[in-house]
């Protein structure tokens, strides 16, 4: 009987692996560059429907690219355009298995997002609708898949605001919250220091986030656009980290060759961009 492939990105949750888990995030919308980046030594890859214009469809083409890779299935972290229960259906069905809340705000926005990934069962107040043969189930395949799906999701829940920062304790308490990531340019913008991470009132708000995190028991994220940034995260204890995307790997290589050609220096942002 074939089973439910291993969650690896919820078993690193659970674990707190070390060294920490480093990933980046995919803004290309193409598969071709995704499969590359699965390649290039990313413990997980973070797919985002946020800000890049990827559909279902489109999701399930760059994962199914991923699975010939060592970055693949169980390491993809679907960063969802919104917390919107019909999308989350749909990606579960098409096979994602770590999902990304954006926006979350408070107790009850992340209640409603743990409810879209679970089936009901056993009174757990789960909202995810029913079928029967789809990506995720291997096409009926796996005949245990409506049982021991819910066991095999992971949920995240990106913190973005002050509101949001203070409401952490409650947030990560609820039940089938798996971790918490801190979104560090939403959260500046909306600190009132649009596009500089690198601010001191913007640090210490990073490191209050992780330590509140993890006081409620749960790991904690981030990404940020350069090592030096993504070095000291990791120093604050964040336990999973993202570097960039490789949209911004693409960029930052291409000017490093047009400057070493034209004998020109780099100059790097301060907070890094991703």
């Amino acid at each position: 009987m074939m089973n439910l492939p291993l969650n690896q990105f919820k078993a690193w949750m659970q674990e707190r692996r070390k060294p920490v888990p480093l990933g980046t995030w995919m803004m290309t919308h193409s598969a071709q560059v995704s499969e590359a980046m699965g390649f290039a030594g990313f413990d997980f890859l973070v797919l985002d429907m946020e800000h890049v214009p990827v559909d279902s469809a489109d999701a399930v083409t760059i994962m199914r690219a991923l699975e010939g890779t060592p970055t693949k299935g169980g390491q993809i972290v679907v960063r969802l355009p919104w917390n919107d229960p019909i999308i989350v259906k749909r990606l579960l069905d098409g096979g994602a298995t770590t999902l990304m809340f954006p926006f979350i705000q408070n107790a009850d926005e992340a209640r409603s997002a743990v409810a879209s990934t679970r089936y009901p069962l056993d009174g757990n107040g789960g909202t995810r609708g029913c079928a029967a043969v789809h990506r995720a189930s291997r096409y009926g395949a796996i005949p245990n898949y409506l049982k021991t799906a819910n066991d095999s999701v992971c949920t995240i829940m990106q913190i973005e605001t002050p509101e949001a920062l203070a409401n952490i304790p409650a947030i990560a308490a609820v039940e089938g919250v798996d971790a918490v990531f801190i979104g560090p340019g939403d959260l500046s913008a909306n600190m009132g220091y649009l596009g500089n991470i690198a601010n001191e009132d913007v640090r210490h708000a990073l490191k209050t986030g992780v330590d509140a995190v993890h006081a409620a028991g749960k790991p904690c994220g981030i990404v940020l656009g350069n090592p030096e940034m993504v070095r000291w995260a990791i120093e604050l204890g964040y336990d999973f980290v993202a570097i960039g995307s490789d949209m911004s790997m693409l960029l930052a290589r291409a000017k490093e060759q047009i400057a070493a050609v034209r004998g020109e220096k780099q100059q790097q942002a301060a907070g890094g961009v991703y």
